[in-house]
């Protein structure tokens, strides 16, 4: 029996790549998503968070089949419905449609909150341990301290600038001017 491939960016750069294409609305989460944010930590597949109305659905589709993965029936009748979960182990690499991803907000607002990393979209560090935490599962429990001590150091790295008053007091204001 051949063992699985771990997750590699370049798996995620193929399905960025697929999805933007053919305008596929999602959001990268999970471990794999921590990973692309800089995380030092290794996993099995790709983890997703998609938009779920159909259109969205048929999009998702459309880019899997184009990057090699067999899309049968049953596979597609999982995607179009939204199901909660859909695990997809008929391509190159797995990847996992987490369509009610634990204790996150709405995709609309998971989205709102996302970080852009070149051409990945993915969630916010808060809101992929936010999930992690609430699934429960004991691997999770090893990540948890790794992944909230990355947290600490990325949000340290990756504050916004601090402004000096001269700065703030630049800006402009919401009250129209006389």
């Amino acid at each position: 029996m051949s063992e699985k491939p771990q997750f590699h960016p370049l798996q995620a750069e193929e399905v960025a790549r697929a999805f933007n294409k053919h305008g596929v609305d999602y959001v990268f989460i999970g471990k794999s998503g921590a990973i692309l944010l800089g995380f030092p930590g290794t996993t099995q597949d790709v983890h997703v968070f998609p938009a779920s109305c159909p259109e969205n659905c048929r999009r998702i589709i459309a880019a899997l089949t184009e990057i090699d993965f067999k899309v049968d029936s049953a596979l597609e009748k999982q995607i179009l419905a939204a199901k909660d979960f859909v695990q997809i182990k008929t391509g190159p690499f797995d990847v996992d449609l987490v369509f009610a991803p634990d204790r996150l907000p709405d995709f609309a607002e998971t989205k709102k909150r996302r970080v852009s990393m070149g051409p990945f979209p993915v969630a916010n560090l808060r809101d992929i341990i936010a999930s992690k935490r609430a699934a429960g599962r004991t691997r999770e429990k090893t990540d948890l301290p790794l992944l909230e001590s990355f947290r600490v150091e990325y949000e340290r790295r990756h504050s916004p600038p601090l402004r000096c008053a001269t700065d703030i007091t630049r800006e402009p204001t919401d009250e129209a001017s006389p």
